[in-house]
């Protein structure tokens, strides 16, 4: 469904290792809104809600609740490291545009 880089992977763990909070893995999430008709949402989650769709990717819980997951189905998230902006990414088939900023697409 979604694959990770391992520079993704490291960056989540990071933020993990680094939360004041407990948590137990990151959320990704398509959600209405954005300069296109759809935007991506990440953050950590102190764990899986029960219709998420939880992936292991190096030892890093993804989850995805189940009406997101079919705008990310192989999706491939990066993190890039750039002199101007450093962030992730998303390489994204299903989406048929994307907005400069690169976080929403329709």
């Amino acid at each position: 469904m979604i694959s990770l880089t391992d520079s993704a992977v490291n960056a989540a763990k990071s933020a993990i290792s680094a939360s004041a909070l407990p948590a137990g893995g990151l959320r990704i999430a398509v959600e209405a809104g954005g300069c296109a008709e759809f935007k991506y949402t990440m953050g950590l989650a102190a764990q899986a809600e029960p219709d998420d769709t939880v992936i292991e990717c190096d030892g890093l819980n993804v989850f995805v609740d189940n009406s997101s997951s079919q705008h990310l189905v192989g999706t491939t998230i990066d993190f890039v490291v750039a002199l101007e902006s450093s962030g992730f990414t998303f390489d994204n088939p299903n989406a048929k545009s994307s907005c400069s900023c690169g976080k929403s697409f329709c």
